[in-house]
């Protein structure tokens, strides 16, 4: 049985719960086979992958350091044609209503427009690319943490 796919827009805001972000601009890019998310300051010690998401100069910008023991590492094709060595985690990643567990690959994306892109390996079978349209699906809500 084939799921209804979802029509989206060329830009999305889309949400990281697990990493704690939210309502950022992706751009869905369906020549990029996987999804990338800008992070710095990425480094591995001990079996321990650790980054910060973002960079200083995005408005969402926080100091906190992200840490993954479950990460592997593959050769990339960058939108240069350069083949780099990324790290790649599996995370949920939050479009609408959607959660999708999947595979992210980090990278620096500072000297790009947008901090995040959505590859084809996440939007196969799922969604269907109106280059036309921004923003078509609603952000998530937030789910209130109870303390």
């Amino acid at each position: 049985m084939q799921r209804e796919k979802q029509l989206i827009g060329r830009r999305e805001l889309i949400a990281f719960p697990e990493l704690g972000l939210y309502d950022i601009t992706a751009k869905v890019d369906t020549g990029a086979y996987t999804t990338a998310l800008h992070c710095h300051d990425i480094k591995e010690k001990n079996g321990v992958l650790y980054f910060k998401l973002l960079d200083p100069t995005h408005p969402d910008y926080n100091e906190q350091e992200q840490k993954f023991s479950t990460y592997t590492q593959k050769e990339i094709k960058n939108s240069f044609g350069e083949v780099e060595k990324r790290y790649i985690i599996k995370t949920v990643i939050k479009i609408g209503t959607k959660r999708i567990k999947s595979v992210i690959s980090l990278t620096d994306r500072g000297n790009m427009r947008y901090p995040v892109l959505i590859g084809r390996k996440l939007l196969k079978n799922r969604y269907v690319v109106d280059v036309a349209l921004l923003n078509n699906i609603p952000p998530s809500k937030r789910k209130k943490r109870k303390i």
